[in-house]
């Protein structure tokens, strides 16, 4: 990496370490921007990632899976026919502001130092966490072809959308899964404007990315940091 990025190095190459950490999980099945710090630039990802999360998510009425999306076992089918347009919306208000939330089984949350995901996947029994308080700004309807239906969701940290469809589905008296979910924003970059495809991962454009997304950063809280690190240790969001 090093020499493919035109880095002179020193010494004994195995003592050359070079820190590469992100800003969040996302769902195994998702797609999105997730923002990768290198360098020193992993200790700025808590002060920049400070503000909210927006998620676009698809999901489908009448079915229920073991891991709340559509990689997991199906467990229950309920009717939908009766659930209309209206009553999708009038629901989403009840999941709008500060509300508490119980997490998924399947997810990164740990248990004696295991993900609970990997102790299910070995069939081991996993108790659900206790619910606890989370934050959405905003919540709406963007589509409703039943049994679909499209929800951008903006929210704060440590919400899941898989558990939000979940009970969105048990409000309307039927059951609902995540079929497909997007992050399109993390902190203030978005999937739009600075995510980097990976057809485009070359250290040109990787570059030319760093560059748009410093003068970003520079309204951020992260200022002070920026001016005392390595001008090559920052931060990338990637797609």
């Amino acid at each position: 990496l090093f020499a493919e990025a035109g880095v002179q190095t020193k010494g004994n190459k195995r003592n050359q370490v070079l820190k590469i950490g992100h800003g969040g999980t996302l769902d195994s099945a998702a797609t999105g921007v997730l923002v990768v710090g290198i360098g020193k630039g992993t200790k700025m990802l808590g002060t920049m990632l400070a503000g909210s999360k927006k998620y676009t998510a698809i999901g489908m009425l009448g079915k229920a899976t073991d891991t709340l999306d559509a990689t997991g076992k199906v467990t229950e089918e309920k009717p939908y026919d009766q659930v209309t347009k209206g009553d999708l919306e009038n629901v989403l208000q009840k999941f709008t502001g500060d509300i508490m939330q119980v997490p998924p089984l399947y997810s990164a949350l740990k248990k004696d130092g295991e993900r609970l995901s990997t102790l299910m996947k070995r069939g081991e029994a996993v108790e659900a966490k206790p619910a606890r308080p989370v934050r959405v700004y905003s919540l709406s309807l963007q589509h409703f072809q039943p049994p679909l239906f499209t929800l951008d969701v903006e929210c704060g940290g440590g919400f899941y959308v898989r558990s939000l469809v979940n009970d969105i589905g048990k409000e309307l008296s039927t059951c609902a899964s995540v079929q497909e979910l997007t992050r399109t924003k993390q902190g203030p970059f978005t999937l739009e404007e600075h995510a980097l495809h990976e057809d485009k991962w070359t250290i040109d454009e990787i570059a030319q990315s760093l560059e748009h997304c410093t003068a970003l950063l520079l309204g951020e809280p992260a200022r002070k940091k920026l001016k005392t690190e390595h001008p090559g240790e920052t931060a990338v969001v990637c797609e």
